[in-house]
């Protein structure tokens, strides 16, 4: 079948609304209309070339919908069932899926054969699939394993976004770091995944909940997801400011933008035996330092994929949360556009004031 689709052919181009062929469904795949898709910050790094990425392709990973039709085999949803959609696709067979460490899976098995027909093809030359989902699409289609079932009183809008900012952020302050009632939090970067941090702070109990951003403008906001404290790190001494508002520093640091210069901040604003979560994409080959005296304070730092996250179990509760008013996701929400608009989405998303566009199909 035809899609319309935002088609990425070289990094540092706009992306280009085309029609491209959809395959149908093997015997393991999904093929489902999409609903809403997230704009978000990690596909800007493909399209700016700081990760590689084989084109032309079809970018875009935070996305809801509808299921359309099911390969032979598929048991877990049907024709009509109401869908969030994970990059974590999951293998189910591997050392870390048998593990419980879905989200680590890197398994091809989720992938169709390079040298057969591919999901997707454009005027009829196979598009290569480096990653298991294309969300900037009219439709997807899928491995069974990347799509998670949900309530269908669920607004679609909204569940777009637990397919990765939720996911990511609350899931780092649940799974990868096990944030505790009481303790101390830090948050920098105030994008849709730092602000589910935030939010999935206040949802663990935290005490105190210091959120970070270089734009003044979104401190309000931080408030409304849950920070007792805003610190404009464009206009103090940042590691200075959190160590003397703490007393010595956080008890968890959730470093949620991806440069050099906030990881090592994210590690130094942590007291002894505080943790550092960093989430941010970090460009290929980007390397950051840290003092080897602080590290004998039992200080650590640790990277997060996903959050951590075992999406088929922790997307539904999430979305639960929401129904019973705790992810505060109808905030979250800054606008929405068409696909054929993506492209200024992006150029927006990089003034650094808005906190998640999403695309409406």
């Amino acid at each position: 079948m035809k899609a319309t689709a935002a088609v990425m052919h070289k990094p540092h181009e706009p992306l280009s609304i085309e029609k491209i062929d959809l395959d149908t469904p093997a015997r393991n795949e999904v093929l489902i209309r999409t609903a809403f898709a997230g704009v978000c910050h990690s596909d800007l790094h493909y399209m700016e070339g700081l990760y590689p990425r084989a084109c032309p392709c079809v970018l875009g990973h935070e996305s809801s919908g509808v299921v359309l039709a099911v390969g032979s085999d598929v048991t877990y949803v049907k024709p009509g069932d109401h869908v969030i959609t994970c990059v974590s696709v999951f293998c189910g067979e591997c050392e870390y899926c048998l593990s419980g460490r879905m989200s680590l899976c890197v398994s091809p098995a989720t992938q169709r054969p390079a040298k057969g027909p591919q999901r997707m093809s454009l005027n009829g030359v196979p598009m290569a699939s480096q990653g298991p989902l294309s969300s900037f699409a009219d439709h997807l289609l899928v491995h069974e394993h990347a799509v998670v079932k949900i309530r269908p009183d669920m607004p679609l809008d909204r569940a777009a976004l637990i397919g990765c900012a939720v996911t990511t952020g609350v899931g780092a302050v649940f799974r990868t770091a096990k944030v505790e009632p009481g303790s101390t939090v830090a948050v920098i970067g105030l994008g849709g995944i730092g602000l589910s941090a935030v939010n999935g702070a206040a949802i663990a109990g935290a005490g105190r909940i210091v959120a970070i951003d270089r734009v003044a403008s979104k401190a309000n906001l931080a408030r409304e997801f849950g920070a007792t404290d805003f610190v404009d790190a464009s206009s103090v001494d940042l590691v200075k400011a959190i160590r003397e508002m703490t007393g010595g520093g956080v008890d968890y640091s959730f470093e949620c933008v991806g440069l050099k210069q906030t990881v090592e901040q994210s590690f130094r604003i942590i007291k002894r035996g505080g943790t550092a979560t960093v989430i941010g994409m970090m460009p290929v080959g980007m390397r950051f330092e840290l003092s080897g005296a602080e590290i004998l304070g039992e200080k650590r730092i640790q990277g997060c994929a996903m959050g951590s996250n075992r999406f088929r179990t922790d997307m539904p509760r999430f979305v639960d949360f929401y129904m019973r008013g705790l992810l505060k996701l109808d905030l979250m929400i800054s606008g929405r556009v068409r696909l054929d608009q993506i492209n200024d989405a992006y150029a927006e998303l990089k003034t650094g004031v808005i906190a998640r566009n999403v695309i409406a199909f």
